[in-house]
């Protein structure tokens, strides 16, 4: 039976026969996308100084991310490289969306990160993005008080952690 589910961490919803293994917006493993009537989504998220810092800093990491994921999706020289920067791409734009929301900031700017054309020197940039992205959100889980913010944080350590492994398993 079909069914509506969301994601708890981005707040996308989902039409299928079961809830995905994986977010298809945000990545989001599989604990954290519920039936939608039963899914708690909140974006209002009360900041104190080190939680805003952190999650502006988050901002600027996803957009960068985004950016030089979507300049490698159109400039690598690999074909399955392209698939999977332009998958990458979407899912960090959407870790963007995330942070844009717990800012209240209507818009956000697109970044201007640059690539290569050679897919190995791409999926070394990428495995050093998503280790630095993994070690910023560790660090700003155990700083944050606020359980929303730490459940968004270690959401994302999760994701980037797959992304991490996508990559060292191109790099062999």
């Amino acid at each position: 039976m079909v069914k509506l589910y969301r994601c708890e961490i981005c707040g996308d919803s989902y039409v299928g026969d079961e809830a995905p293994a994986n977010c298809p917006f945000c990545g989001a493993k599989r604990k954290y996308i519920k039936e939608a009537k039963n899914a708690v989504v909140d974006f209002d998220v009360e900041l104190n100084e080190t939680d805003r810092k952190n999650a502006q800093h988050a901002l600027e990491v996803e957009i960068s991310n985004a950016a030089f994921y979507f300049c490698a999706a159109s400039q690598t020289d690999d074909a399955e490289g392209k698939l999977l920067f332009k998958a990458l791409g979407k899912v960090e734009a959407e870790h963007a969306s995330i942070w844009r929301k717990i800012l209240k900031l209507k818009s956000i700017e697109k970044g201007k990160d640059i690539c290569h054309t050679d897919n190995i020197e791409n999926l070394e940039d990428s495995h050093r993005r998503e280790t630095n992205a993994i070690e910023f959100y560790s660090k700003a889980s155990r700083e944050s008080d606020n359980r929303r913010l730490k459940e968004i944080f270690d959401a994302l350590v999760e994701i980037e952690t797959d992304h991490l492994e996508l990559s060292e398993a191109r790099l062999k």
